[in-house]
């Protein structure tokens, strides 16, 4: 099956990736047979993953979660659904002042 995957790097930063044999691909990874991004940051750990029904839709979920902030990836390694939606939110900038 197809997986989107997070690794946590020794470096405490996340890893985003997707794969069809998720075992073998951890392992990769900490072989250093893996990303040029976690070879610099060995070892790893996973610490999340979706399973997916094509390789597509695990691909495109890779995608949109590389652009997430790590607030809201640490929001889904919890699983907590509720605040995903609010770190999707850019914040708001305080209204700039008329020059007079």
């Amino acid at each position: 099956m197809p997986y989107m995957y997070i690794l946590e790097c020794a470096d405490r930063s996340f890893y985003v990736g997707s794969t069809r044999d998720l075992d073998f691909r951890a392992a990769q990874h900490n072989y250093g047979e893996g990303a040029e991004y976690t070879f610099r940051r060995r070892p790893v750990r996973l610490v999340y993953f979706e399973e997916y029904e094509r390789i597509d839709e695990a691909f495109q979920r890779e995608k949109q979660v590389q652009g997430w902030g790590r607030a809201k990836r640490i929001a889904l390694i919890a699983g907590d659904t509720h605040a995903l939606r609010p770190l999707s939110k850019k914040p708001s900038r305080a209204p700039r002042e008329e020059s007079g």
